[in-house]
Parts: C-alpha cells; structure tokens; sequence
C-alpha cells in the first residue's frame, strides 16, 4: 500500500458533547499531529477512541461506571449536554451513534446506524445498552467498518516503573496484538521472531540507532513455565541476558514504539493512536521516531507535547488544541497561511512564539 490514505481509514469525525469537546468536526487526513497546552482536550479526544473500543466490545457500561458515570463523560454533565453524539466517516461510508444518560446513571443509546455511500442508513435500534452493531446488518457494511474500528488502540507506555506489567512475566500465546501498554511485548515479539523475521530485524536495527549497546532480545518461554515469557535481552557483544528492568525508560518507551510502527503491516490497526511518544527519549531518538511515523503505511494520529517531534511534519499534518470559555477548539493548520513564516522559522518556533495557537491563555 502506498502512503496515500485508506478509505479503512478515518477521514472525518463529528463528536459532541464528549467531556470538554462540546462539539467538533475535523477532517483527518493519514498523519495527523495533535498538539495544544495542557488541559486542552487532546487526551480527551484520544480517550474518545478508547471508548468506541469499549463500546465495540460491548463493555460501554463498564466503561461509564468506571470513568465516574455519564456526567463525567458529557460536556459539564448532563444539565448542560443532553446527549452524546459521533459519527465517523469512513470515505463515504460511516457509523453514528447518540447516547443518552439514564436515571440510573448509565448511557442509553438513543440512536445506532450505519451509513453507505453517505446516502443509505441502515438503523441498529435505539433503546439499549449495549451496541448491536455486531449482530450484522445483512448489507456488509459492517463488515467493512466493524474490523476497522476494533482495531483501534490508543498507545501510551508511560509506565515503565519495577512493577510495570511490560517488566513481569505474562502468558506467551497472548500475541494477537500489542496492547496499548506493551504489557505483552515480549510475547508479541517472539511471534514476529518466529513468523515474521523481516519485520523483527528491522525492530531490532531501528533499536540500535537509538541504543547502539543493545545487542538482541533473548525471547524464550521461561524455564519455570513454558506458558509464560518474559522481556529479555543481550548487550552487544556480551552473551549474558539482562531483564527488561535494567533498560532505561527511554529505550524501554521506544523499543514499544518501533514495536509499533514496524510491526508487519497485515497485523498493523488501519489508525495507529499514540499518546505523547516523546516521554523520556533523547532528540536523536525523537528524530527517528518521526520517520517511523511519516513512513507508516497507516494513519497515524499522535498526541506531542514536544517542539523537536514537531519541527519533523509539515504544517498540514497539524491538529491543534486550543480551550476558550471551557471548550476545547479544534482546527487544522493551513499551510498557505504560514507560508511566509516557515521560510524563516520551524513550526515548532512558531508554536513556542504562539503563532500557531496551542499555547496556555487565561
């Protein structure tokens, strides 16, 4: 597949009344850079993608209680938001969902269809609480849109502390998928070193453009039981292997990343979501991990708090993040209107020169 965008892909989103984003519509294109002050929405539209994934996994009540109830979820609660509604757009394709708050503090689905052509609707049901959306419409549009929607994860490998689940031991025939803190990583790796070794090699030589000491992963079920595996590798030259605790947590975040983006591509999600990649690496790392994204067969929409991350894409790769009177204000850059000032100065000097918006204001 060419770089060119997918129609598997996410092409536009019209989300409102989801905590701070009482209402946005936002084309998405295949690289998509999310930058904005702290507090501007960008974690709340990354958390969005995280409930449509619970709600396709018909876990959307677990997910309400667990975020606090509805209110936590509507737009300052529900005497201000009635309603929570999306639609996403596949190419000309789409699903739509409006859902309720109910007295007993969960979330009804006032309205569930799919769209064809953006001119057929095919209606799911309204009244329930859990999506319909798997039992199938009998007009193969879901099963055009379905799988692409359950694919998505959103990747965050803040957690790299002694007791951070990717350090521990875990099942090794948990590798359909990299989860969204890496917890299976070595499991994941060990069946890319077994089935795909193309794609393997090329994580192991990204990793050492980062940390030339790294040498290779010692990927093996454990001696104990062979049900399980756990993170281990070599350093250069040496044959003595070292568990994932005495990797810094630069490397450790980054060897997740590339485990993303160089991941084969029929096991890659058609929208790769990352939030806030640069936690922890070095510039040189950053650059890297900039051409992985740029290179990625598939749509990426990332989340940075970081000026040199930036300073890799062009403007039109740029969703910015402003909040004004509660709201979180979403726009795309235009090029054209900054072309003057990038002959001069880097898109993330005009960020930090507020020009770009994105910044904190009272």
């Amino acid at each position: 597949m060419t770089v060119a965008q997918s129609e598997k892909q996410l092409s536009r989103i019209v989300l409102k009344g989801f905590k701070s984003i009482a209402e946005c519509d936002l084309k998405l294109s295949r690289l998509n850079i999310l930058i904005g002050a702290n507090g501007a929405g960008k974690s709340n539209f990354l958390g969005f993608f995280r409930m449509v994934q619970q709600l396709l996994d018909e876990n959307l009540q677990v997910f309400v209680s667990r975020q606090g109830g509805p209110d936590a979820l509507l737009y300052f609660g529900r005497k201000t938001t009635e309603q929570l509604e999306f639609q996403l757009y596949f190419g000309n394709n789409g699903y739509f969902a409006t859902l309720e708050p109910t007295q007993d503090n969960r979330l009804m689905f006032a309205a569930e269809s799919f769209w064809w052509n953006m001119s057929g609707k095919r209606e799911i049901g309204k009244g329930h609480f859990e999506t319909k959306a798997s039992r199938g419409t009998k007009t193969r549009i879901d099963d055009y849109i379905l799988p692409t929607m359950q694919q998505w994860r959103v990747y965050h490998f803040h957690d790299t502390s002694d007791s951070a689940y990717i350090k521990q031991a875990h099942r090794i025939n948990d590798n359909t998928y990299l989860r969204p803190d890496a917890r299976n990583l070595a499991a994941f790796l060990y069946l890319l070193r077994e089935n795909y070794q193309k794609s393997y090699q090329q994580i192991v030589k990204t990793i050492r453009l980062v940390a030339p000491f790294f040498g290779d992963f010692l990927l093996r079920p454990s001696p104990q039981n062979k049900e399980f595996i756990e993170l281990e590798w070599f350093e250069k030259g040496q044959d003595i292997p070292f568990k994932a605790h005495l990797l810094s947590d630069g490397t450790l975040r980054f060897i997740c990343l590339a485990t993303v983006f160089l991941q084969p591509e029929e096991l890659q999600p058609e929208t790769i979501l990352v939030d806030e990649p640069e936690l922890g690496l070095h510039p040189y790392a950053i650059k890297i991990l900039a051409s992985l994204i740029k290179t990625a067969a598939k749509q990426v929409i990332v989340s940075t708090q970081s000026v040199e991350l930036l300073n890799e894409f062009h403007a039109a790769d740029v969703i910015v993040f402003d909040r004004f009177q509660g709201k979180s204000l979403l726009r795309r850059l235009d090029e054209e209107e900054l072309e003057e000032w990038l002959e001069d100065y880097s898109l993330g000097e005009l960020w930090k020169k507020n020009l770009l918006g994105g910044r904190p204001s009272r």
